[in-house]
């Protein structure tokens, strides 16, 4: 999936993209089925819905991206990064940086 380079120069659009082209799982749901980045959508409750089965850390994950996009799409609660690897604990704090760095 081809990012628009206005959403690459965004920091709500950098760090939820970044934990999606990045993470193992999240990359998989990079695709138009759940995003139309030419039109700025994200399909945030098909998003959900698809996430339901997944582990605690796969989930936080997604909530986190959201989160990071908008408040209001997802609540994330940071204790949770304890059920991390380390290989996403950086990307989660890469996103952060980037989101507020």
């Amino acid at each position: 999936m081809q990012i628009p380079e206005h959403l690459k120069k965004d920091k709500y659009w950098r760090s939820l993209l970044y934990l999606f082209v990045n993470n193992f799982t999240l990359q998989f749901y990079l695709n138009e089925t759940y995003f139309d980045l030419e039109g700025g959508v994200i399909k945030v409750t098909a998003l959900k819905k698809v996430s339901k089965p997944w582990s605690q850390s796969e989930k936080f994950m997604l909530h986190l991206a959201l989160h990071l996009f908008s408040q209001s799409m997802a609540k994330v609660n940071l204790s949770d990064m304890e059920y991390l690897d380390s290989k996403n604990k950086a990307l989660v704090h890469e996103a952060l940086k980037i989101r507020f760095g």
